[in-house]
Parts: C-alpha cells; sequence; structure tokens
C-alpha cells in the first residue's frame, strides 16, 4: 500500500477538501481573536475569559455530540455544524469590524462557537473510518493531518499579517468563510449505503443515557485509552493556557504580533513534518513513542518564559509540533482500531471531554496567576506540569505495550470478552 491509496476513495477525498476548508479559515481565529480582545481592554485576564467560555461550551457539548454522531449520518452533521459555525463566526467578525464588539458579547458567541464546534469534532474523528479500509487508517490519518498542518500554515502565517495590516475583524470573517465552503463539501461526501445505514440505525432505538453509558464502558475498560487522556487534561490546560493567552502577551511586549504569527506558523510547519514523518515511520509501539515525546511541547513554553527570542522561539514551536503531530496519528489509528465502528463517535467524545475539560481552567487561571508572580514564572510552572503528565502516563504498562498493528493485542481489556457487546446494547 502506498501513501497516495486513501486519495482513491471518493469520500475521503471530499473529507480531506472540507477539513482543509474549515482549517485554512480556523487557523486565523485564534489570532485574531486573541488581538481582538486585547484592543478592546488589554487585558490577559479578558482574553482568558473569552476562549476559556468557548472551551466550557465545547467540554459540555461534547457528549452530546458523539451521541448524534452514532445515531445519525456524520456527513449530515458535519454540513449543519459548519454552516451554523460560519454564521456565529460571521456575527464576531461583523461586531470587531463595526466597532460594536464588547467581551460580553465576544464571551456569549464564544459560547455558542464551542457548543457547534463539539457537535461536529466526534463526527469528523470518526467519519474516517468510514471512507477509507482499515488497512488504510494510518496512511489516511497522516495525509488528512497533512493537508490540514498545510492549511494551518498559510492561515496562521496569512491571518497574522492580515490581523496586522487590517485588523482583527477581517480574520475572523475568513474563519466565518472557511466554515462556509466546508459546509458545502462536506455535502459531496457520499457514503456506502451500508455504512452510512448500519451507523444510523444502531442506537436509534436506545436513550441517550443508555448510548453514553455504552460509550463509558468502551471507553473505562481500555486503560491506555483513559489514562493518556488523563495526561492530556494536565498537558492541554498547561500548553494551551500558556501559548494562547500569554503567548500575545509576550508578543506584544516584544517581537510584535505579525511574528508571532510565524512563531504560530513554525508549530504548525511541525506539525506537517510530523505527519510526514509518521507516514514513513511506523514503530509497533506507537502509542507509547507518541505519548514519550509530549514531553517535548513543554520546550517551547519554557522558551516563551526564559529565552523570548524569535529563532529560539520559531525551532521550539517547530520541535513540539512534530511531537504533537507523531503522538496524534498514533492516536487516532489506535483508537480507530481498537474501538467498535458504531461507538466510535461517543469513545471520542469521552475522550475529547477529558482532554478539554482542564483547558478553560488553564486559559482562566494563567492570567491572573502571571499578573500575581510574573509571566515568565507562570510559564515555567506550565512546562513542569508537562513534562509530570508526560512521565507519569509512561509508567502504566498498558500504554507502553499497546500495539496497533492487531487489536487482538488491546492488553488493557479488562472486562470478559461477553461484555463487549451488551445484550441490552441497542473516545479523543
Amino acid at each position: 500500500m502506498t501513501s497516495a491509496g486513501p486519495l482513491t476513495s471518493a469520500p475521503f477525498r471530499w473529507l480531506l477538501a472540507a477539513r482543509t476548508s474549515s482549517i485554512l479559515g480556523n487557523a486565523v481565529a485564534p489570532i485574531a481573536l486573541a488581538f481582538a480582545v486585547l484592543d478592546l481592554t488589554g487585558s490577559a485576564a479578558d482574553l482568558g475569559l473569552v476562549v476559556a467560555a468557548r472551551s466550557l461550551a465545547n467540554v459540555a457539548v461534547l457528549l452530546f455530540g458523539g451521541v448524534l454522531a452514532d445515531r445519525m449520518r456524520r456527513d449530515v452533521v458535519l454540513v449543519g455544524t459548519s454552516l451554523a459555525a460560519a454564521a456565529t463566526q460571521g456575527i464576531v467578525a461583523g461586531l470587531v469590524l463595526s466597532g460594536q464588539a464588547t467581551v460580553p458579547t465576544l464571551v456569549v458567541l464564544s459560547v455558542l462557537n464551542g457548543g457547534v464546534a463539539a457537535l461536529s469534532l466526534p463526527a469528523a474523528a470518526a467519519l474516517v473510518p468510514q471512507t477509507v479500509p482499515a488497512t488504510q487508517l494510518r496512511p489516511a490519518n497522516a495525509l488528512l493531518r497533512l493537508s490540514l498542518n498545510a492549511s494551518g500554515i498559510v492561515g496562521a502565517a496569512g491571518g497574522a499579517g492580515l490581523v496586522a495590516a487590517v485588523g482583527p475583524g477581517w480574520g475572523l470573517a475568513v474563519d466565518a468563510a472557511g466554515f462556509a465552503v466546508a459546509g458545502g463539501l462536506y455535502a459531496l461526501v457520499r457514503l456506502p449505503r451500508s455504512s452510512a445505514a448500519g451507523l444510523e440505525g444502531a442506537t436509534r432505538a436506545s436513550s441517550v443515557w443508555r448510548d453514553l453509558g455504552e460509550g463509558w464502558q468502551e471507553f473505562s475498560s481500555r486503560r491506555w485509552l483513559w489514562v493518556v487522556v488523563a495526561q492530556f487534561a494536565v498537558l492541554n490546560a498547561a500548553f494551551v493556557g500558556a501559548t494562547t493567552v500569554l503567548g500575545p502577551v509576550v508578543a506584544d511586549g516584544s517581537f510584535g504580533r505579525a511574528v508571532w504569527g510565524l512563531v504560530v506558523a513554525a508549530q504548525t510547519v511541525g506539525l506537517a513534518a510530523g505527519a510526514v514523518v509518521a507516514l514513513r515511520w511506523r514503530p509497533r509501539r506507537a502509542l507509547a513513542v507518541g505519548v514519550a515525546l509530549m514531553a517535548v511541547t513543554a520546550v517551547p513554553v519554557a522558551a516563551l518564559g526564559l529565552a523570548p527570542l524569535v529563532p529560539v522561539l520559531i525551532a521550539a514551536f517547530f520541535a513540539g509540533g512534530v511531537a504533537l503531530e507523531i503522538f496524534a496519528i498514533s492516536w487516532d489509528q489506535s483508537v480507530q482500531t481498537h474501538v467498535p465502528a458504531d461507538r466510535l463517535a461517543r469513545v471520542y467524545s469521552f475522550d475529547m471531554v477529558g482532554s478539554f475539560v482542564a483547558i478553560p481552567v488553564g486559559e482562566v487561571v494563567v492570567g491572573p496567576v502571571a499578573e500575581a508572580v510574573g509571566v515568565a514564572p507562570t510559564l515555567l510552572g506550565c512546562a513542569v506540569l508537562i513534562v509530570l503528565a508526560t512521565a507519569a502516563a509512561l509508567t502504566v504498562p498498558e500504554v507502553r505495550r499497546l500495539s496497533v498493528a492487531d487489536p487482538r493485542n488491546d492488553v488493557s481489556r479488562t472486562v470478559d470478552v461477553r461484555d463487549e457487546h451488551p445484550p441490552d446494547a441497542t473516545h479523543r
């Protein structure tokens, strides 16, 4: 099988085009929104409040998003959520461009946008196995993420220049347009009738709570899965809080907004490089390798605190991006290989809730902490948390031993095989 194999599937090609379009616009949004808030108040705490509102709504709705994606056609879910995201971001752009934006209105719209995103994330992750054969999952995920990262590079670098030249409102307008285009492209995904009908009917007769219970059983019965999710609860809070809230503060006080876009783009270049590496490098214990590499993400956080020099930051964020991408591709392959297809979106939703739940805490806390003890000490504290969480995850044997090559080697299964599909039965 070659790396181009997944591209022979028409549904995968449309999925790839749709997600690329949304990411191209969405890469601009965090930069534009951050500087829109800083232009309004100049407060890191206010910026943390706005981005945390989106994260809280995201976490609150994710579990329902997983149930929805296992009950309905996932391509249909993605059409609707893309158009809704285009509408919410379009309103934000209009308010910023007209000078009518306020922190409370941005918080409310961030809540709406976060809820819409939560409905789409499990569907997007779980749709991949429906578009390619199982043997092509790793190259499909790698090609998908490679394209997304390339779009992120263009979006972050171009968006930063756009924000610096004409203001953050136009960057948010680009994001809205990207979602609108993505909605049209998702409508062109044509899944095999048997694939779509099988998943759509699998949970129709059961209740939402029973669906969630089945998803929780699949999630909690795999120790490797929930341990890594716990690791990412800490890692995401520290990394996102440091880079999303304190990164723009450091940029505004030193090298400037346009250069911050280049630093963010360097991470995206690293993500693209990591996808290329993952296409060729397929270690048997890929999950353990990916988890260990998460310690590298402490480097850009520490660099922001110790040496906020542009060459140092570009190199550090590039290295962090490579590590993140190698992990992400190994993670998706592990989950998609070991979890039944009809419960995959629900497992992904539990994965995402656990991974994202602490992000708003990090976003809200880092601003006041930085104002109290200083930006540099706060960033160094975040870097230490990332290293400690990674070390703790690697102490778990199931994380170190899991093989993505053969589901029968899922050594973390603790339930009897008879519990795989309960009689009453109707992830990250």
